[in-house]
């Protein structure tokens, strides 16, 4: 089945060339667009960052190990988790993948279902990491509209306090607060109290 344009992206660097098909065909099978790359040089080269989706590496290449990429990976920010695939594995390379910031560790000859399930929770986690993004710097865009005062007054609500509470603290008539109020609400496009506080607490 061919994936559509919109579904996510994985790839896959191993330099062997048998490794790199066959795990083209299963991954291909659960709907997901593949890239392979024999060469990591080449895929760092040319790899999008914006792309959704997860890296399946090998750890032991010619020129440049699987640990070298991640370090380059993880060094410029990206955040598409990576999977690496090793057939060599001992408790000392799981460990230094994890803690350069490794998704998962897998064993060749890789288990089938294993690997689908770990690419399936990776980008999962992708793409749930890419949404709190948007949520953010959507919530910081519309934070960016209120007047120095409606941030004031948005920070004193968040604290719990009341509309005369805050007109006591910043020397406001009751009303005045009641129309700031209202302006954030309406430019945070907030519809309660509780949607209020859950998006801009702390």
């Amino acid at each position: 089945m061919n994936a559509s344009a919109q579904s996510p992206l994985i790839h896959l660097i191993d330099d062997d060339a048998a490794v790199r098909d066959s795990l083209a065909l299963l991954i291909g099978t659960v709907g997901l667009r593949v890239q392979t790359w024999a060469d990591p040089q080449d895929f760092l080269a040319q790899f999008d960052r914006r792309e959704i989706g997860a890296i399946v590496l090998d750890v032991r290449m010619p020129g440049i190990s699987g640990l070298a990429v991640l370090d380059s990976l993880i060094a410029q920010g990206v955040d598409q988790p990576v999977l690496m695939l090793t057939g060599h594995g001992t408790v000392e390379l799981c460990r230094r993948a994890f803690k350069a910031g490794a998704a998962e560790f897998l064993e060749k000859p890789v288990h089938d279902e294993q690997l689908i399930e770990a690419l399936q929770v990776a980008v999962r986690q992708h793409i749930g990491s890419r949404e709190r993004m948007e949520r953010d710097q959507d919530a910081q865009e519309r934070l960016a509209q209120l007047s120095a005062r409606e941030r004031e007054v948005l920070d004193f609500i968040v604290e719990g306090l009341t509309n005369k509470a805050i007109a006591r603290r910043l020397a406001l008539s009751p009303r005045t607060v009641e129309t700031h109020r209202a302006n954030l609400f309406a430019k945070l496009e907030c519809e309660s109290l509780a949607q209020l506080v859950r998006r801009y607490a702390g």
